[in-house]
């Protein structure tokens, strides 16, 4: 995810920095930063999904990017439109990108921490469940030696010998 974030930012870059164009013109329905920011994390994290579970969305008719962008209530151009102005400003759309990765990063340590502790739990469950058979053998070591010890002792020499 980070790496096509990355991809991307830098293409939007070049492309916007070898054009000499000036800025566009600020759209009438510009999408907020903050609009833009959510956006883009849903972005980003749907196309990790169907780069994931492609064939299970095709499967299911969903097309992630007009989902997205209805959640939103924004059609294509409005955001093609915001996201090119937003591009030529690079303080605002590195704040806006900058948002979007620590978002991710959050999520991600999120999971990760979910994972080690579901990891976790199936290890304690399987320590738990060998424990048992860790102990029927030490009794059975020292049932064993029990008996030894009985046998070499004053007593089990008489019962022993009485037989």
């Amino acid at each position: 995810m980070l790496k096509q974030l990355s991809v991307i930012l830098i293409l939007g870059f070049l492309v916007f920095a070898c054009t000499d164009s000036k800025q566009p013109k600020k759209p009438d329905n510009l999408i907020s930063k903050t609009q833009m920011a959510e956006l883009l994390y849903d972005l980003y994290v749907i196309n990790g999904a169907k780069g994931v579970n492609r064939r299970t969305l095709e499967t299911n008719g969903f097309n992630p990017d007009t989902y997205i962008l209805t959640k939103y209530g924004v059609d294509s151009t409005q955001f093609a439109d915001s996201n090119t102005y937003y591009t030529f400003d690079t303080d605002t759309y590195k704040t806006i990108v900058d948002n979007v990765k620590a978002r991710l990063e959050k999520e991600k340590k999120v999971f990760q921490d979910l994972k080690k502790s579901k990891e976790d739990s199936i290890k304690a469950r399987r320590d738990s469940i060998n424990k048992p058979s860790k102990r029927r053998k030490d009794s059975i070591k020292n049932l064993r030696k029990i008996v030894k010890d009985s046998i070499k002792s004053d007593i089990g020499k008489k019962v022993f010998s009485d037989l």
